[in-house]
């Protein structure tokens, strides 16, 4: 239960974190954040909850990567659903932490899209569902050959959280306007459901993408990483 719990805690923290950003600080009236303070702090919850639970459960917060990882052989089949339902609760709570903080403001309006992925009318750039697709699916896969090779027993120990968190942070440079960036279905379902209507409808893609190139990554390492990995 350990692992489960910090499985919770750490996607907790991501949401809270990641989304928070760009809900209360993207935005803020002449001292805000943009882009790359949003990038920024999606990067900082992964590389600090890998420093404080990568020992406890590996710190996953995402069931595209824990998909990757049992893909790859890392990770076993009887824990994916554990680790995925808590996952998913994590992000479902934070986005609940979240919502009641940011309607404590006047003219609060979350239906304004409350940091949600999205395609289409609804991608910040109007990319469109292929183009969203195809982004999703690449950002994942290279998300999880560089969680792999970091981890690898070959690597340098001690600085995969530090390689983590920083391709987190490229990832969301690169693919904000085309979906708000996803590359984990507990972050887009833990503020989609809060949103409703056009967020949850669109939320199939952020579960399906994810996983697909997680589970890309883990063969595309495999096979550049070598017999003794």
């Amino acid at each position: 239960m350990n692992k489960y719990a910090a499985e919770f805690v750490g996607t907790f923290w991501l949401v809270l974190g990641g989304c928070g950003s760009a809900v209360l600080a993207a935005a803020f009236p002449e001292v805000g954040i943009g882009l790359l303070g949003v990038s920024l702090a999606f990067g900082l919850t992964v590389l600090t909850m890998a420093f404080a639970i990568g020992h406890i459960s590996g710190c996953h917060l995402n069931p595209a990567v824990s998909f990757g990882l049992w893909a790859g052989g890392r990770f076993p089949t009887k824990e994916l659903a554990p680790y995925i339902i808590a996952q998913v609760l994590g992000g479902i709570v934070a986005g609940g932490v979240l919502y009641v903080i940011a309607s404590g403001q006047a003219g609060f309006d979350v239906s304004a899209g409350f940091a949600s992925n999205g395609y289409g009318e609804h991608s910040p750039g109007g990319y469109s569902l292929q183009a969203a697709l195809v982004c999703e699916v690449v950002m994942t896969m290279l998300f999880v050959v560089v969680i792999m090779g970091a981890t690898d027993k070959r690597a340098p120990a001690g600085f995969a959280p530090i390689a983590i968190g920083l391709c987190l942070t490229l990832i969301h440079l690169i693919s904000i306007p085309v979906t708000n960036t996803s590359v984990n279905p507990a972050r887009s379902t833990g503020v989609a459901i809060y949103v409703g209507d056009w967020a949850v409808s669109q939320l199939w893609l952020f579960w399906l993408a994810p996983i697909v190139g997680g589970i890309i990554g883990a063969f595309v390492y495999k096979a550049i990483a070598g017999k003794e990995e």
